[in-house]
């Protein structure tokens, strides 16, 4: 009996530490990739286990690399948020980035019309960020943060916004509203599901399906996996 895809992938999230369910087939070991989908992707879900059980906080992150290692992400919360009073120095975290996702409808397989034995399954990137926490609560590093992430998402803007286009009393103000974050890396994990276990002629169905319904990047990232030797 075929797996329900409703159930497919989904990762136990009982601790922090749990492993993501990844077959071979769909694990990304490549280091380059993993880094493009955090930082084209910056929106993480920071996953925490407090004195009151699993919280979940949705955080721009920034990967640091320059130090070596698996990385460092850095990031801020706002100052009402309890979550850096919650956790402990050096507690086990875990952040997750999405990267392009979507349903596959099994009408899109040429191999459905065939045999009518195909289902509907649905195609996704994610990479799991493990390290440990540690809050920064200092001014000089919390402008650096922010600096850093502006600079990166103000990039391709015609007319980047900087922090100094504020005046300097509002910006300091704002800065004391929020608190720094870093995790320092132990690993990273990739999963790419993206219909590698399928037949040539049913994933290119596949890319065709995503093509006609504007997934153009769910699309693309699915034949560039399969351009892969």
């Amino acid at each position: 009996m075929a797996a329900q895809w409703w159930l497919r992938g989904r990762c136990p999230l009982h601790l922090p530490s749990s492993a993501m369910y990844l077959p071979t087939q769909f694990t990304e070991p490549r280091t380059e990739e993993l880094h493009r989908i955090v930082r084209d992707n910056a929106l993480g879900m920071l996953v925490t286990h407090t004195a009151s059980g699993l919280e979940a906080n949705h955080l721009p992150f920034l990967l640091d690399t320059s130090g070596g290692g698996a990385g460092v992400l850095l990031a801020h919360v706002a100052r009402a948020n309890p979550i850096w009073q919650e956790v402990r120095d050096g507690d086990q975290v875990r952040v997750v980035f999405r990267g392009v996702q979507g349903y596959i409808s099994p009408n899109w397989y040429p191999g459905k019309q065939e045999t009518h034995r195909r289902v509907p399954t649905w195609n996704y990137e994610v990479v799991h960020a493990h390290g440990t926490i540690h809050v920064r609560d200092d001014e000089k590093f919390v402008r650096g943060v922010v600096g850093r992430l502006t600079r990166q998402h103000e990039a391709d803007q015609p007319v980047p916004w900087k922090m100094g286009d504020a005046p300097s009393d509002y910006m300091a103000q704002q800065l004391q509203h929020i608190v720094g974050i870093e995790i320092r890396l132990s690993r990273l994990e990739c999963k790419r599901k993206l219909n590698q276990h399928h037949q040539v002629q049913d994933r290119e169905g596949a890319i065709r399906g995503l093509e006609s319904v504007g997934h153009h990047g769910l699309a693309q990232a699915m034949q560039n996996t399969a351009s892969q030797p």
